[in-house]
């Protein structure tokens, strides 16, 4: 069978829908998995080989969802490329016929509103119009396909009379109309849809399937949905098949939107827990699972939440599976996951890089991932869904950076503690302890759970008080690499050893990232928790740090860069075992998933090596107060 040829469209310069529009589809499932593969390959954990990306069957005309915005001429469509200005898109190449038509007759009304209708059919901008967008989404039931749609209108609320009016106008110009809602914007806030739905015409919720024969959801105004019908129903059969067979088995569904997996399960026999903090949807799902006579257990709270509770009630689940928004899952999810599921645990991703982080950390809690297969969800974008099938194994080695008789330094992974932790479930120096000739080791120099690079542990505890005294000695140095908010001055001190000249903690700024500082700081005296403190009391905290940072910069790194833990990495330490001895360097490559963080920012952290080799200097001019 030939390969289809590349979709031609009028707006492909400009429009930044479909920007892979001009590759042949064989290019871009290529690049797609070249994408999947260049987020795991640094994580030397993850072994397991991605299958090739499962194709979509329809390329052109499959999206059933679009958030167009509206503006003067009329336009209907999106900001243009590189730009502010609203591209209309009359001829979409991908929007499924239905939303064609009701896009078509949409630009109709907006060129030419009925009398009364110009407050809400008028574009925001032209004269007394205050509509700015609009949320188109097909759904199919028994009778076929319907159309659901958002009007989201600049406040405040149009009168009663001009609502009644607009709503007989798009009744009359659309047949497949099922629901149409209102939403108010301020004008101000950055989300497109404003805030919540008021129904103007029809039901709230309508039935929706993926396919025949499936239990139906209910979805409203805003409700997520995947833009291609068939690969959504793919890739739902898919994690449906990698739970295996769901009679009498309790199941977890994590960030369940409206409830289909949940419900399909149900009807299949299983006991699922649905868990969704979106209060909306979740009622959708229980509203659902009452209609059709289905025994689901519906949560509506956060994960992480929700997960604190069922460990507290002893849960347990045969069988989970999570797809979590482009962020990923948290650290405390992923830890709360790893003691309530027996196994399988199926993980959907939209994001290959906070993917391979997510993966890497169920690595270190004993979970390996055997099986990990993209699907195409979008064509003509460089966006890969990825589903993978994690099952019990023994955790990875440990990285050894140096061994000897009486020393072994391993680089440490993030979110495993140093010592035995209440919080954690394993640490580092348990996995030390069953290594050859280490059953009595030591742990010298801690790093925080959330830390991670060079952890050093002695064979004995004889050998970790020489090693104390070595670390103490003058020229010995621990060397850390973190990222602080705001842009910090180019060299500073933090504080001074008591009763000495001499600063304890100083830093050198080694670039600027995304209008952050990436500093290399030296230590001589305490630990991560202390670097930590200090950095904060001048203004300028480790960002991702939850105890002493600043919440909304760590909120946004999460979201932006998937960030999930305090910046900071022990990149080398330098001491003399014995004094004469010749002086020992330890170093330990930045942890791959920092490293994604520097790189979904902009800065290459391949370009480190060299600017982190010279000292910090002591002799640094102090940095400001707080």
């Amino acid at each position: 069978m030939s390969e289809p040829e590349p979709i031609v469209c009028p707006h492909a310069e400009r429009c930044p829908g479909c920007p892979w529009l001009g590759l042949a589809p064989g290019a871009q499932r290529a690049a797609k998995e070249e994408r999947l593969a260049r987020a795991l390959a640094p994580y030397a954990t993850l072994r397991t080989h991605p299958l090739p990306v499962r194709a979509a069957a329809t390329l052109a005309a499959y999206r059933t969802r679009a958030k167009l915005v509206v503006a003067p001429g009329p336009r209907l469509g999106l900001h243009e490329r590189a730009g502010h200005e609203v591209l209309d898109l009359p001829g979409c190449r991908v929007l499924a016929p239905s939303l064609a038509a009701a896009a078509q007759a949409l630009r109709a009304l907006l060129a030419a509103p009925p009398a009364g209708t110009e407050t809400v059919l008028r574009p925001d901008g032209d004269g007394p119009g205050r509509l700015r967008a609009v949320d188109l989404r097909e759904t199919w039931d028994d009778s076929g396909p319907g159309l659901l749609l958002t009007l989201v209108v600049r406040e405040p609320e149009p009168g009663a009379n001009e609502l009644e009016a607009a709503r007989a106008a798009l009744v009359a110009a659309l047949p497949g109309l099922r629901s149409l809602a209102l939403r108010l914007h301020d004008g101000r806030a950055p989300a497109l849809l404003g805030g919540p739905p008021r129904t103007l015409h029809g039901d709230a919720l309508l039935r929706d399937r993926l396919r025949a024969g499936e239990p139906f959801e209910l979805v409203g105004s805003g409700a997520f949905a995947q833009a291609h019908r068939a690969q959504a129903a793919a890739l739902r059969e898919a994690v449906r098949l990698a739970l295996g067979r769901p009679g009498g088995k309790r199941v977890l569904d994590l960030y369940a939107g409206s409830g289909g997996l949940g419900l399909a399960l149900a009807a299949r026999g299983a006991a699922p827990v649905l868990v969704e903090a979106y209060g909306p949807a979740a009622r959708a799902a229980e509203a659902a699972a009452r209609a059709q006579g289905l025994a689901v257990e519906v949560r509506a709270e956060p994960a992480e939440a929700a997960l604190a509770k069922l460990a507290r009630e002893g849960a347990r689940f045969d069988a989970a599976a999570a797809n979590p928004p482009r962020a990923g899952l948290a650290p405390r999810v992923r830890e709360a996951l790893a003691g309530l599921v027996n196994g399988p645990l199926v993980y959907v991703s939209c994001e290959p890089a906070t993917l391979a982080r997510d993966l890497a950390h169920f690595a270190e809690l004993g979970w390996r991932c055997e099986r990990l297969e993209p699907f195409d969800l979008m064509p003509q974008t460089e966006q890969v869904e990825s589903l993978a099938v994690l099952r019990r194994a023994p955790p990875p080695p440990l990285a050894v950076l140096h061994a000897d008789e009486t020393l072994l330094a391993v680089a440490k992974p993030a979110f495993v503690p140093t010592v035995p932790h209440p919080e954690h479930r394993a640490s580092v120096l348990a996995r030390v302890r069953v290594l050859p000739g280490r059953g009595r080791a030591v742990a010298v120099g801690r790093l925080d759970a959330g830390t991670s690079g060079v952890c050093l542990f002695a064979s004995s505890p004889a050998a970790a008080a020489r090693l104390e005294r070595a670390l103490a000695a003058p020229g010995a140095e621990p060397h850390y690499l973190a990222l602080v908010r705001s842009v910090a001055r180019p060299r500073g001190r933090l504080a001074r050893v008591p009763g000495e000249g001499a600063a304890a903690t100083r830093y050198r700024r080694l670039a600027v990232v995304a209008g952050h500082a990436l500093l290399e700081v030296v230590s001589s005296r305490g630990g991560t928790q202390r670097i930590r403190r200090e950095l904060a009391a001048i203004g300028e905290p480790v960002l991702g740090d939850a105890r002493h940072g600043h919440a909304p910069s760590n909120r946004h790194l999460f979201e932006r860069a998937g960030l999930d833990r305090p910046f900071l990495h022990c990149a080398s330490v330098a001491f003399r075992p014995e004094a004469g001895a010749p002086l020992l360097r330890i170093e330990a490559p930045l942890a791959p998933d920092l490293a994604s963080v520097l790189a979904r920012l902009g800065f290459d952290a391949g370009s480190l090596a060299g600017r982190a080799s010279a000292p910090a200097g002591a002799s640094a001019p102090a940095a400001p107060p707080a």
